[in-house]
């Protein structure tokens, strides 16, 4: 696998795993133990051990550090989920801090050239 084709494999799925959170979020606003609280941890359990067993397939072919490194942009994610999901207010500060990010993602995968298993 390439260095770019197990990049984007990596992002979709931190885009799988980020989904769990609003799962967490739908839960908490369910009363406990209701088919609503129940589907959506259920939800959550399989999202995690699917993100488990692609997360160790991906590793086989990225370092742990470019890898642990792009699990930053499922902030990102979360802010899209807040604002789609939940109607969260994106602020200046939110965005700000997801482009700060995005650029730390982006300049640390482009400096770890040596390291991949490719």
């Amino acid at each position: 696998m390439k260095k770019a084709k197990a990049l984007f494999f990596l992002h979709l799925l931190l885009l799988l795993y980020s989904i769990s959170s609003v799962c967490s979020k739908l839960a908490a606003n369910s009363p406990f133990f209701s088919l609503r609280f129940c589907l959506c941890y259920g939800a959550i359990i399989l999202i995690l051990g699917i993100y488990a067993v692609g997360w160790q397939q991906i590793i086989k072919y990225l370092s742990l550090t470019t890898a642990f490194a792009n699990k930053a942009v499922t902030i990102v994610w979360g802010i899209i989920w807040g604002i789609l999901f939940f109607h969260e207010t994106i602020t200046v500060g939110k965005l700000l801090g997801a482009i700060l990010v995005i650029v730390g993602v982006i300049l640390f995968v482009s400096s770890d050239k040596g390291e991949d298993k490719v």
